[in-house]
């Protein structure tokens, strides 16, 4: 199969289906290729307001979501917050937010093959795609298979085991709106509920160089007796996803002649929380625009002014988030604190759940708001809530789930 000027990408998650609408919709010839199509994957799928409001057919379309509007926070020593979030979070199935991605693909004229590329060969303006029915020649090709995708080597170094994060969970059947974080002692990582329109995604993630899938499974099923989650007919899974070293993402390459790499599969998530949404469609946006413009080396450029900086703040600062200290006591159990008893903190991690405020600002926003803080909070344990002056957005009591 050839066809003149054919941009194959390969990988059908929303960075590949994103990428594969814009080109085809600009009059691009696509092709995008995956083996599976629209299919569940083992994570949250939480989509922030950030991302919502850049790209509305999120909020807009006629799927099945849940929206959320509470998180509650679980500090290494158990000290419980929940807090209400004034932007709530779209929680996708993967498989929903798949199918919606690539009938958007499919709408706008691009091309979807459900085949496994099993080699890459050939240079750029003449790449050759061998599939199980032939061979498929192109003449740009883009990687949007995820993080353990088995062509990266080809192109730019495979990521080492501290640039990846385990994962491992259930989805357990039952819904209600909110979501919960926990972290774990010595733990770089944490686990999370998200609740989807019909079912929680539970799961636990941690550096791989840390503890093994199945410390991490035992953490995780730990805390789901304790939270009451009801594990029969609960289906497991594991993964692995990018959470790139900051010398990594210092030397990261995304690019070359007739190539370049988005979403997951370059390496683009949040190294602190695991997020990757917002960074395969915005990736897949800017790649899309340069290839349009017939600038595709504007991408990389495009990439580090964008949205990289950001995500090498976050792995710079990455261990000291987890196991540093403040204050006298571990920086997560004062962030849980804080978002207790301080207004102007809830405030702060309110935007960081939206995905309006950035790492980059953030220190500077958190010196900023110390003193009040610190004093918000010395008034809340003089005097307590017994005054009238409760705060609604938080509360102590354990979370209820609501899962059969």
């Amino acid at each position: 199969m050839a066809r003149a000027g054919l941009i194959a990408i390969v990988g059908g998650g929303p960075a590949g289906a994103f990428a594969s609408a814009l080109l085809a919709r600009s009059g691009r010839h696509v092709l995008l290729i995956d083996e599976k199509l629209a299919w569940e994957k083992p994570c949250g799928g939480g989509i922030t307001d950030k991302a919502l409001v850049r790209y509305p057919f999120l909020r807009e379309a006629q799927v099945q979501r849940n929206w959320v509007s509470e998180c509650e926070f679980i500090s290494p020593a158990g000290r419980r917050v929940c807090l209400e979030l004034d932007r709530p979070v779209a929680i996708f199935s993967r498989h929903v937010l798949n199918g919606l991605m690539l009938e958007r693909a499919r709408s706008a004229g691009a091309e979807l093959l459900q085949e496994r590329v099993t080699a890459i060969g050939g240079r750029a303006g003449n790449w050759q795609l061998t599939t199980g029915s032939g061979k498929i020649s192109a003449a740009y090709i883009v990687l949007a298979a995820g993080g353990r995708n088995p062509f990266r080597a080809q192109f730019a170094w495979p990521f080492k085991p501290d640039d990846m994060m385990a994962t491992a969970g259930y989805y357990v059947r039952g819904s209600n709106t909110r979501m919960i974080i926990k972290f774990i002692p010595g733990l770089a990582g944490y686990i999370w509920s998200f609740p989807r329109s019909d079912h929680f995604s539970v799961g636990i993630c941690g550096k791989m160089n840390g503890r093994s899938t199945s410390e991490l499974r035992r953490m995780l099923e730990m805390f789901l007796a304790v939270e009451k989650f009801n594990l029969q007919s609960s289906r497991f899974y594991s993964h692995v996803l990018p959470a790139l070293s900051h010398e990594s993402l210092r030397t990261l390459r995304v690019q070359g002649e007739g190539w370049a790499m988005i979403g997951d599969a370059a390496g683009f998530v949040d190294p602190i929380t695991g997020e990757g949404l917002y960074y395969a469609f915005r990736s897949a946006e800017l790649l899309g625009q340069a290839l349009v413009s017939d600038r595709p080396e504007d991408y990389e450029r495009q990439v580090t002014a964008d949205f990289l900086p950001d995500l090498q703040t976050a792995a710079r600062v990455a261990d000291r988030f987890f196991f540093g200290h403040f204050l006298g006591g571990p920086v997560i159990e004062r962030m849980v604190q804080f978002t207790q008893s301080s207004p102007s903190f809830r405030a702060l991690m309110c935007d960081v759940f939206a995905g309006t405020q950035s790492y980059i600002g953030l220190k500077r926003r958190a010196y900023r708001n110390l003193l009040p803080s610190l004093i918000e909070i010395v008034v809340s344990q003089i005097f307590g809530d017994n005054d009238g002056s409760h705060h609604p957005s938080v509360h102590g009591e354990p979370s209820r789930q609501k899962a059969s």
